[in-house]
């Protein structure tokens, strides 16, 4: 069986996707951009192919070898859309672009997010919808889409921070006091992929949301009691704060040329009432349902990262 073409291998969801795409023996060709700051962090048994996404020839061999392609790249940090636009947009443009001149009708999930839900928000949370449009608008082979939550797990360094704060019992929380959070273990979002990979025939033209099956989402009195039990102090971060500390951010990477994390639009991600979803819909297609709890998971977190 033909292996499958795998983007942003070496990010923290790609290189999960790795492991659990060889562990159900698929071959696996990973495209790597040659300015990739992890150009080795590929799992023996997965095939590099160093090659920037807009490289149109490269990209159309290795999709006639594949069976399916999974656009896990993506970019979080950036100033302006401009920043997040090559990754995020024109990336996955390229891509499209390849497999309908490749011919071979290979079907194509593209691991969006759930920002893409409110473009408005955010220049990132914009690019990830403008990305899945270049999918819905440009496509003629079988698509889907995901979009997952917060993703927490092995190699996160978005969420253990919080975490970590709440093992100590401590809860930080940067957005309102009643926020809901969906949540998803970077295994499960693995788990989704292998059953839309199983089935894609049953997924097409659709865009489906995923969680861990937690009805309703978490509030951060959840998210700490999931990381100990007990009572935990809370320190509630004003939203001016985040606005400010995301404006010198911002201020201070123009003055220094680094692409930064928080910006003003982090916060008005950070200060939403909420990010929810379910995965009823996928479910209903492919019969897939999240196995890990956040008690396991953030359980399995800390043993591994050592706390």
């Amino acid at each position: 069986m033909n292996p499958v073409l795998l983007t942003g291998a070496t990010g923290f969801i790609g290189r999960n996707l790795q492991t659990s795409l060889l562990n159900a023996e698929t071959g696996v060709i990973a495209v790597v951009r040659p300015s990739s700051g992890h150009p080795d962090a590929l799992e023996p048994g997965v095939e590099k192919r160093i090659c920037d996404l807009g490289d149109s020839r490269q990209l159309i061999s290795a999709i006639k070898q594949s069976r399916a392609v999974i656009y896990c790249a993506g970019s979080v940090r950036g100033r302006t859309l401009d920043d997040f636009r090559p990754a995020n947009i024109d990336g996955v443009r390229s891509v499209v672009d390849a497999i309908n001149q490749a011919g071979h009708n290979t079907p194509l999930l593209l691991i969006s997010s759930l920002a893409a839900s409110r473009p408005h928000v955010s220049d990132y949370a914009n690019s990830k919808h403008l990305g899945e449009q270049e999918v819905i608008a440009h496509a003629t082979f079988p698509w889907t889409i995901f979009r997952p939550p917060a993703v927490y797990g092995p190699g996160d360094k978005e969420m253990l921070p919080i975490l970590k704060l709440a093992r100590k019992g401590l809860i930080a929380p940067p957005g309102p006091v009643d926020q809901k959070l969906s949540l998803i273990h970077v295994q499960d979002v693995a788990s989704a992929v292998l059953a839309w990979l199983d089935q894609p025939e049953k997924c097409l033209g659709k865009t489906f949301t995923l969680d861990d099956g937690h009805e309703g989402g978490y509030n951060w009195e959840e998210i700490a009691q999931a990381c100990k039990k007990g009572r935990h102090y809370r320190l509630n971060i004003p939203h001016w704060i985040l606005f400010g500390a995301g404006s010198i951010n911002l201020f201070l990477s123009r003055l220094l040329g680094y692409a930064p994390m928080m910006t003003p639009g982090k916060a008005r991600e950070l200060t939403q009432p909420d990010w929810l979803c379910n995965n009823t819909a996928l479910n209903q297609a492919t019969g897939w349902s999240p196995e890990i709890t956040l008690e396991q998971g953030v359980d399995s977190l800390f043993r591994e990262s050592g706390d």
